[in-house]
């Protein structure tokens, strides 16, 4: 029986066709050239490009031999050269001979930059097809245990990499250009709410200390159970959120003018317990009334037109608990590509794991961590706050201020971090030794709260950019708000 037309025309072999990958040979032998007759021709390229970016081997060889002999301050010309290259047969023509015709068909050295530009741009070309073509092969081929997440982030991490890697705009620039810079961030500084160059926490006295949330900072928030360290990074998260305004570019692209997106690695609480946490600081209605639905219909009124308030603010929440810093930096970076990122929060940094190997050295995983943190602020170019815990040292102390030796594995938190602040509360310390009602230690006692009551302090234990010292500010336990301390000196004139 014959087999259907459309069935046999399938089994016709098909010639296929092969693309070759993206290359330009011209243009490794133009810039070669110019490097074999002037070999300042090297110093244009040379903090960019390497040998493996050149498609041909021969000239992969040539230009790292040409490299090793300039850098080694000798000189580099077809003759040099012959000596380190052997003989080999090019289409015909000994090395010396193709040497010679790249010196003889040389361009200019001021052509050798946009040469090499040429170069390196094809070259990451082909690192892309080669990570595409890894990622479909390890789609087909994956073995059991491994989950399309980890291969997403694996292949995120690469394209990351390959992005960051080997910018051939880096390197010095004229002190003139850092002063330019350095001016625009004071512009913008002057033009902005608060006359701040970072970005406002809302919390004026803090703002006023640390001159706002620095780019690339690592920000260490830590404090003992109990004194508000959650609470007071929820409430900088939201001011930055609500205050976040941006304008449009001529090149398209969005600039944030004020307050900011904001990604928040909530790793202990759920998404659901942090909104609470938002709804009762702005709608005034206590947290636990709003778990328990012990609420009057003002109240409800309260939730509902504070939810409403909040629904179009940049806030973006990643509950996902016990990830690694690895898929960390993944997520982050795949925020700002997508959305947008101005700030970013983890709550908390000791339930982060390291690279995936079980260490039993929980320092070392610490500061794999905390080195990791440092460098992804760098690289987005936001600042991070992550929050930390404190040892029980602390506790044993008359004075329950915390200091940089009460941190976990304080060696690499403590020297990874461009800021560290300490929240602490003496009124829970105080509330604590409360004594018999009667006694003339309870007025003593009761003295005391009433000093201390709706009291916490932002201790600033280590700031690289500005001062130490300490910062007073008010906290309502009730809907866990921390906001500016109303000082004496502040308060409206009174008329008599």
């Amino acid at each position: 029986m014959a087999l259907p037309n459309a069935l046999t025309a399938n089994l016709q072999p098909v010639a296929q066709e092969f693309r070759v990958a993206p290359h330009n040979i011209d243009a490794e032998q133009a810039l070669l050239g110019a490097i074999l007759v002037n070999n300042d021709a090297y110093y244009r390229i040379s903090d960019f490009l390497l040998a493996e970016h050149f498609m041909e081997d021969v000239h992969r060889k040539i230009f790292e031999v040409a490299a090793q002999l300039i850098k080694a301050g000798k000189l580099a010309t077809p003759i040099t050269l012959k000596t380190y290259l052997g003989d080999a047969d090019l289409g015909g023509q000994t090395v010396m001979q193709y040497l010679a015709r790249l010196a003889a068909e040389a361009t200019t050295v001021i052509n050798a930059g946009d040469y090499g530009r040429t170069i390196y741009d094809l070259a990451i070309r082909r690192r892309l097809i080669t990570i595409g073509e890894d990622l479909v092969n390890g789609a087909y081929e994956a073995p059991v245990e491994s989950s399309p997440r980890d291969q997403i982030e694996g292949t995120e991490r690469r394209l990351y990499e390959l992005a960051e890697s080997g910018k051939y705009d880096g390197g010095f620039q004229k002190f003139s250009d850092a002063l330019t810079a350095a001016v625009d961030m004071a512009a913008k500084a002057y033009q902005r709410e608060g006359k701040l160059s970072g970005i406002a926490t809302g919390l004026s006295d803090l703002d006023a200390k640390m001159g706002g949330l620095q780019r690339s900072d690592l920000i260490i928030l830590a404090g003992r159970p109990a004194m508000g360290k959650t609470s007071l990074v929820t409430n900088i998260a939201f001011n930055v959120a609500k205050a976040y305004q941006s304008e449009k570019l001529p090149d398209g692209r969005t600039e944030t003018k004020n307050g900011g997106i904001v990604g928040f690695f909530s790793l202990e609480m759920s998404a659901e317990q942090l909104a609470t946490r938002i709804i009762a600081e702005q709608s005034g209605v206590a947290s636990y009334k709003i778990r328990r639905g012990d609420i009057q219909p003002a109240d409800f009124y309260k939730i509902t037109d504070a939810a409403r308030d909040m629904q179009t603010i940049p806030f973006y929440i990643d509950q996902t608990g016990g990830i690694s810093i690895a898929q960390l930096a993944a997520r982050a970076r795949r925020l700002k590509r997508q959305k947008g990122l101005d700030l970013l929060i983890v709550d908390y940094l000791q339930l982060l794991s390291g690279s995936g190997k079980r260490s039993d050295n929980r320092v070392q995983e610490m500061t794999e961590i905390t080195t990791g943190m440092k460098a992804l602020a760098k690289e987005l170019a936001v600042p991070i706050i992550a929050l930390s815990q404190l040892s029980r040292q602390v506790e044993n102390r008359e004075d329950k201020r915390p200091q940089l030796a009460d941190l976990r594995e304080s060696g690499s938190i403590e020297q990874d971090a461009d800021v560290v602040m300490f929240v602490f509360r003496e009124e829970y310390y105080v509330n604590n030794k409360k004594p018999r009602e009667g006694t003339e230690e309870f007025f003593a006692w009761e003295a005391e709260m009433n000093r201390v009551h709706g009291k916490a302090e932002v201790i600033l234990g280590k700031q690289r950019h500005g001062p130490t010292g300490t910062v007073e500010l008010q906290f309502d336990a009730n809907i866990t708000r921390f906001s500016n301390l109303a000082q004496s000196d502040r308060m409206p004139e009174q008329h008599m």
